[in-house]
């Protein structure tokens, strides 16, 4: 360990489909909010090499998951899926984000909308007890290319057990067919009101609270959308209705 950097330790690797895994390490000195990211770094022919992940895991759990994609030609993310039990990583225990419930007003729905892997962000936020305390329903959206990335299906089906309509859970797949997905984009399926129709819940101003993270151009057309709606973006200093974080 540096005064940088946790030594970390690879506890388990899921890999999802042939691009997309799950990596989980043990470094309890890593403390954060759910919500947040941090850095991880491996040494790549003698070069340290970090990157930003979010935190899939919940603050609670006794060891730190982050959710990747492998980059082709990309130097860590492609080296982070090649790592097995037991190898050696680097973890920051500087954590960043605002995407994270204490930043967020109490409010009847919190819509949580992410392209790819950045459901995770959400996924650790939906594992602590703040997140249903806090408001009467939560919608989780989740937009991907294919089927086979509508992944961490036993943690969205755990939640839905426990929450029942509380919890409402919504896909995209846009390159196939899927036949409980919606198809296209949430931006225009948000002007069209489907995305509403879907989940049986307006987005209003005095009712909702919308999250979003994911690839920069969702998340700016989704925002232009929202604020057609009479929506606008939350700051400390000018509380709204729209918290955003890009994915890359």
């Amino acid at each position: 360990m540096t005064e940088k950097w946790v030594q970390g330790e690879v506890v388990g690797v899921k890999h999802w489909t042939e691009s997309l895994y799950s990596i989980r390490i043990s470094a309890p000195e890593v403390k954060f909010v759910a919500g947040q990211y941090t850095k991880i770094s491996l040494n790549i022919e003698n070069e340290d090499v970090a990157r930003p992940y979010s935190f899939v895991n919940s603050p609670d759990e006794d060891f730190l998951e982050f959710y990747s994609v492998s980059v082709p030609n990309g130097p860590l993310s492609t080296k982070l899926q090649q790592l097995k039990k037991g190898d050696h990583i680097n973890v920051s225990p500087k954590n960043n984000g605002f995407l994270i419930l204490n930043e967020v007003p109490v409010i009847d729905n919190i819509w949580m909308l992410a392209t790819g892997t950045a459901i995770g962000p959400y996924l650790s936020i939906l594992k602590t007890p703040d997140s249903w305390r806090n408001f009467k329903k939560v919608i989780l959206v989740h937009a991907v290319r294919y089927k086979n990335e509508l992944t961490y299906q036993k943690t969205i089906s755990n939640l839905k057990n426990m929450y029942g309509e509380r919890f409402i859970y919504i896909t995209y797949v846009s390159r196939e067919k899927s036949e409980n997905s919606l198809a296209g984009r949430i931006p225009k399926s948000i002007s069209t009101g489907v995305l509403e129709k879907k989940a049986g819940v307006e987005i209003l101003p005095d009712n909702s609270h919308i999250m979003i993270c994911g690839n920069p151009e969702m998340v700016q057309d989704t925002t232009i959308e929202l604020k057609k709606i009479g929506l606008k973006k939350h700051r400390r200093n000018s509380p709204g209705h729209i918290t955003t974080e890009n994915y890359w």
